[in-house]
């Protein structure tokens, strides 16, 4: 098979959602139907009946929740797919965003029942800053929930979203019958027997089939013919090019639980969703179909397997081809590394790979000589843009409950902040460390793993700031060091050695922008 058909068997997405919507559920359900799986774990109430595939720390099987982004590569009707689920939490959120410049698109998960809720629109937010296509699917339909045009008028309102269903539930919770498929004009019965395995449901090809008005009833056959008719007349026919352009946004109904409409969803995707996508960097756009290899690290995980301490660096693949023993140049060490054991993911399982191509995850062992946003190319000297740091909500004093540990602590701090589990600040001033994070989730998830991976312990002292600004001058005069000499006891360096200004108030800040014009105080360490 030549390169440019490999490129066409890609599709590399992201699953994203609100806590709870049932985003890991519809991930191992993918795995399921991709016969990755041959049964799959269901996430109860917060407790993990059976631990999810792609949910593997300790802390998420304890939890039941995702506190990071999982990588998971399956074959499908001879289609590489690469899912990356991420975490719903928005304690957990910068993991997600910076997982977002890694997928060529998403699928947004909303549960019937709550809706369209803060965490959802912050998600979309961010997906339509980088133009990336959605396509929504409405999840647990054989639960209780909102009237389905009600929905769909609240994903248009509060999402600013275009959208266009292409299925359409007959009934909700109790009475929930089944799905009119619209993308494949058929109708499916809801069969609620199997949860864990596939179960075939029967499917009809005319609404007018008596033998559908005897399952659903003559009152729900009614209904489903008006609503059919009230989605011609109100919602656009779908168009490919205005979904791929970010414009149009397909909506899915089913139960992720109960295996049903997922098969539909899956391939309706794998029809419609884009091939691996172009890339911006800070010289110019690199397009997949470029032989020369490029690539960039969107995350870092330590301690995989806690038994061998390993680390790994997740390279997106944006062109040419990563092969195994080949040396490539690593961008910011300015230094050529060759890689004899690259892997794809199955969860927490490994698989050595000897080719990737664009569109596809590849985690490298990593003695510690990447960081996120690395760029690593067969030559190029190229930085991709799109995976910034931004200011923490929350920022804490680290204190050493075990001075005997203090090796450990220091090692364990430092690899969790390459993984970007949260930021670390030093202040100039006494070189205190100070961690900040998004939320405050975050700093039990650090605790938690510096005592789980590292054998160190520590404890947290709460520390008034308001928000952490980069600081850049806009001329090169005595401003800045006046500015760093006055403020001395709000200066920071983040890990990478930038000026960090950490005010205490809002009225601080304020202040401190007015009195220095000639400083731009950003809010994101991409600028």
């Amino acid at each position: 098979m030549n390169f440019e058909e490999e490129l066409k068997l890609r599709r590399t997405f992201g699953i994203i959602s609100h806590p709870d919507a049932g985003k890991t559920t519809l991930t191992e359900k993918f795995l399921l139907f991709g016969g990755a799986i041959n049964e799959a774990g269901a996430v109860k109430s917060n407790k993990i009946k059976k631990s999810a595939m792609s949910d593997f720390m300790e802390i998420e099987k304890q939890r039941g929740i995702s506190v990071s982004t999982s990588v998971i590569s399956f074959e499908y009707q001879n289609k590489r797919i690469n899912i990356l689920d991420t975490p719903g939490h928005k304690d957990f959120a910068e993991d997600t965003y910076r997982t977002l410049s890694a997928v060529d698109s998403v699928i947004l998960v909303i549960d019937v029942a709550k809706g369209v809720e803060e965490q959802t629109e912050k998600l979309v937010k961010v997906s339509r800053m980088r133009n990336i296509p959605i396509i929504i699917f409405i999840n647990k339909l054989d639960r209780e929930g909102k009237d389905a045009f009600t929905l769909l008028d609240e994903i248009e309102q509060k999402l600013k979203l275009k959208i266009t269903p292409l299925s359409f539930p007959i009934g909700i919770g109790s009475e929930f019958k089944g799905v009119y498929n619209i993308w494949n004009n058929n109708i499916q019965i809801f069969d609620s027997l199997n949860k864990q395995k596939i179960n075939k449901n029967q499917v009809f090809s005319s609404i007018s089939d008596n033998q559908i008005i005897k399952l659903i009833g003559e009152k729900n056959h009614k209904q489903t013919i008006e609503d059919l008719e009230l989605i011609k007349g109100v919602y656009p026919n779908f168009n490919r090019n205005d979904y791929l352009k970010g414009n149009l946004q397909p909506v899915f109904f089913g139960s992720a639980l109960n295996n049903f409409g997922i098969e539909e969803l899956l391939n309706c995707f794998l029809e419609i969703a884009p091939f691996p996508q172009p890339k911006i960097s800070e010289t110019r756009t690199i397009k997949p179909s470029e032989k020369k290899f490029s690539g960039f690290v969107f995350k870092i995980h330590a301690n995989l397997d806690p038994k061998h301490r390993d680390r790994l660096a997740f390279i997106k693949i944006v062109s040419g081809t990563f092969k195994r023993n080949t040396p490539y140049f690593h961008v910011r060490l300015k230094k050529n590394f060759k890689f004899s054991s690259p892997n794809a993911f199955f969860g927490d399982k490994k698989k050595i790979v000897d080719v990737s191509y664009p569109g596809d995850i590849v985690g490298i062992h990593d003695s510690g000589n990447f960081k996120i946003g690395d760029s690593i190319t067969s030559g190029e000297n190229i930085n991709f843009l799109g995976i910034p740091n931004f200011s923490p909500e929350h920022f804490k004093y680290v204190i050493n409950k075990n001075p005997m540990k203090t090796k450990q602590l220091e090692k364990g701090i430092n690899q969790l902040m390459d993984e970007g589990v949260a930021q670390l600040f030093t202040l100039n001033i006494n070189g205190r460390k100070v961690i900040g994070t998004v939320g405050l989730l975050q700093f039990e998830v650090i605790q938690h793993r510096l005592l789980y991976e590292y054998g160190a312990e520590c404890s947290f002292e709460s520390l008034n700031i308001f928000k952490a600004c980069w600081i850049e001058p806009v001329n090169k005069d005595d401003t800045f060091n006046d500015f760093k000499k006055i403020k001395q006891k709000f200066i920071a360096t983040d890990t990478k050695k930038k000026i960090v200004f950490l005010a205490d108030s809002e009225f601080t800040l304020e202040m401190t922008k007015t009195k220095y014009p000639n400083l731009i105080f950003h809010q994101s360490s991409e600028f």
